[in-house]
């Protein structure tokens, strides 16, 4: 019999596809998200959904009647833009939601909790290049410190109640289902631009590089966390740098655009250079990303296409 899973903000862009995966290899999943930034559409036919946030109580008695032997924990607050803004709000979702999540799995006899971290967010501006697992903590925004405070919860928790864990940090995850209408996400919202004809932002001088991975590779490394992986840190990343303005002049030229950017302020709190090394994901559980950039951004532009005509 194969083990129920639970994934919180699955009806969101990540963990809609980590259901799907889930679910094409048999499992019966379970849906918490409260369609803040989740959508309908997104949510898998054959998974069972319930509309409830994560600080609720009624997450209690989802436990109780669902049975769930293991969570992966996507729900949270995304933008660092947001937690610069109004650091009180992401933390009472990604902190608050996330012990209210681990105090009722603790009592539900969870075997194990996948947790997404953020890779490129917990470690600050990086002392050295690629940043590995063991690299200090220091988080220059809100949102990196309540995604690192999330890890030692879920740390405490584990060993109070003997269930084993995953913390998984991501890099800066594309793809379909990325809202391009949202304020996270470049790749999407730069191609919505472009199909609109409007001039994509950039914050700052374009130059700060970061590390991005394709959501379906996000998805393939959560199954094999479950599958091969207990009480480990890991970064999932493509271990590969790009600049802003090089993504800018990458779809220019897959969408044959004339457009040229609006720079304007950078934003506080977002990390300059980074990218993940992602040697120990390989060594520990066979992780390595399978999708390509440009393949990635060509699939992405079409989905954009298809959603901006519906």
């Amino acid at each position: 019999m194969k083990e129920k899973i639970l994934i919180t903000g699955g009806a969101g862009f990540i963990g809609s596809h980590i259901v799907d995966l889930f679910i094409k290899n048999g499992h019966k999943v379970v849906i918490v998200d409260n369609l803040c930034r989740g959508s309908k559409k997104n949510i898998n036919a054959q998974a069972k959904f319930y509309q409830v946030d994560i600080l609720s109580p009624r997450l209690r008695r989802i436990f109780h009647q669902e049975k769930p032997e293991i969570v992966i924990h996507e729900a949270a607050q995304i933008n660092v833009r947001e937690s610069v803004k109004d650091p009180k709000f992401d933390a009472r979702i990604n902190i608050l939601g996330s012990i209210n999540l681990l105090q009722i799995a603790a009592k539900s006899k969870i075997k194990k909790i996948i947790y997404s971290s953020s890779g490129g967010a917990v470690y600050g501006e990086p002392h050295y290049l690629p940043v590995d697992e063991k690299h200090p903590i220091g988080p220059l925004s809100p949102y990196g410190a309540s995604k690192y405070t999330v890890e030692l919860y879920l740390k405490y928790f584990a060993k109070l109640s003997g269930f084993s864990y995953v913390i998984l940090r991501y890099s800066n995850v594309y793809g379909l289902r990325q809202d391009p209408k949202g304020e996270a996400g470049v790749v999407s919202i730069f191609i919505d631009k472009f199909l609109q004809n409007e001039q994509p932002k950039i914050f700052g001088d374009g130059n700060q590089r970061r590390d991005f991975i394709n959501v379906k590779d996000i998805a393939r490394a959560n199954y094999l966390a479950y599958k091969k992986v207990s009480n480990e840190t890991l970064n999932i990343g493509s271990g590969k740098e790009i600049s802003v303005n090089q993504i800018f002049k990458l779809l220019k030229s897959l969408l044959g655009s004339g457009l040229k950017p609006e720079f304007t302020d950078p934003i506080p709190g977002e990390v300059r250079r980074i990218y993940l090394d992602i040697k120990k994901a390989k060594k520990i559980m066979g992780f390595k990303p399978k999708t390509s950039f440009k393949q990635g951004l060509k699939e992405t532009i079409n989905w954009v296409k298809s959603v901006s005509h519906d």
